[in-house]
């Protein structure tokens, strides 16, 4: 995905301005940042669920304010464990993502096909679930998630 962003007056460094100067008196054609290009980082990281439910697995997430690096550890746990049931508690599922911004956190789940309530209570629904056709890919999802957890404890104790 490309996001244009906005025409700039100003150069980030000193470098840039001269490289710019050079461009534009050689006659080379050119745009300074006129897009953003998107790219992921491969870091593994380690997520400790803060609940979850016995026997149908599902994972709650009690959230009071649901940072920026919240959702987007999110999102990246859930692209590397689809199998993952994970729902959101929140305090308030009506709060705004950001000051500037319209979207709530339930918006955000709906959105990202989460699911969410507004706690502390936790849908009956939620606790009579029984994940009979998922448990054990949900078994398999957990095991994954603990050897890898295993695997970086030991790595980072050697």
């Amino acid at each position: 995905m490309v996001k244009t962003t906005k025409k700039k007056k100003e150069f980030r460094s000193g470098s840039e301005k001269r490289t710019s100067k050079v461009l534009i008196d050689e006659g080379i054609k050119h745009a300074y940042e006129p897009h953003f290009i998107q790219y992921e980082v491969s870091l593994v990281r380690r997520y400790l669920p803060d609940f979850i439910l016995k026997p149908s697995g599902i994972i709650l997430e009690v959230k009071g304010w649901f940072k920026p690096a919240d959702r987007a550890k999110h999102l990246q746990i859930r692209h590397v464990h689809p199998n993952l049931d994970i729902r959101f508690v929140f305090d308030n599922p009506n709060s705004r993502i950001s000051k500037i911004s319209k979207t709530t956190y339930a918006q955000w789940c709906d959105k990202h096909n989460f699911k969410y309530c507004k706690g502390p209570a936790i849908p009956v629904e939620w606790i009579e679930e029984n994940h009979d056709n998922n448990n054990k890919a949900r078994r398999i999802a957990s095991r994954r998630l603990k050897k890898s957890s295993d695997r970086l404890k030991k790595r980072n104790s050697t």
